[in-house]
C-alpha cells in the first residue's frame, strides 16, 4: 500500500444542505490547483466524527475546511484557526466539533497523527435546509477560502518535504 501525501486538504460537508457544502466546493477548487503536486491530497467528503481518522493517520499536516455557525461573525468570515482553539469555540457543526474529538482519540490510540493542522471554518448563514446553492454571503467567501487553502497546504508542503 503505497504511502498516503504529507499533506492533506480535507472538505466537509454535506451537498445537499445548502451552505453546510462549502467546505466541499472550496476543497473541490482547490483540488484543480493543487493536482500536481505529489505531497498534497485534496479530498472532499461528507463522513465526519471517527471516520475522519482514518483520512488523517500518517499525514504529516492537514488543512481542514468545514462549515461553522458561531452567530459570533457575519455569513461568509472565514475563521483560521489550530487544533489548540478547539475547545474553546463554541459553534454548531457536526464535522467541526468532531475533530477536536478525532485528533485527541488518535493521539489517545498512539495514531501517527499530524503535527500541523490548520483549520478554515466559513461562517455560514443556513447549514440546515434542504438545497444545492450556498447563500450569497458563504458563495462569495468560496474564492477567498479557496486562496487561503491553497497557500497554507503549500506552506505545510515546503515544511515537510526535505529540500
Amino acid at each position: 500500500m503505497p504511502y498516503p501525501a504529507k499533506v492533506l486538504v480535507l472538505g466537509l460537508g454535506n451537498d445537499i444542505l445548502t451552505d453546510d457544502a462549502v467546505g466541499l466546493q472550496v476543497a473541490n477548487a482547490a483540488h484543480e490547483a493543487l493536482a500536481g503536486d505529489p505531497h498534497i491530497e485534496v479530498k472532499a467528503t461528507t463522513e465526519m466524527g471517527l471516520a475522519l481518522l482514518d483520512e488523517i493517520v500518517d499525514r504529516e499536516a492537514v488543512v481542514i475546511v468545514d462549515s461553522v455557525q458561531t452567530g459570533k461573525a457575519p455569513p461568509g468570515h472565514i475563521h483560521e484557526i489550530g487544533p489548540e482553539d478547539l475547545p474553546s469555540l463554541f459553534a454548531t457543526s457536526p464535522h467541526f466539533l468532531g475533530v477536536g474529538e478525532t485528533l485527541a482519540l488518535g493521539r489517545l490510540l498512539g495514531l501517527a497523527m499530524p503535527r500541523q493542522i490548520r483549520i478554515f471554518a466559513i461562517e455560514v448563514q443556513d447549514p440546515f435546509t434542504l438545497g444545492t446553492h450556498l447563500s450569497a454571503a458563504v458563495q462569495q467567501a468560496v474564492a477567498p477560502a479557496v486562496e487561503r487553502v491553497i497557500a497554507q497546504a503549500g506552506e505545510f508542503a515546503a515544511m515537510t518535504t526535505p529540500a
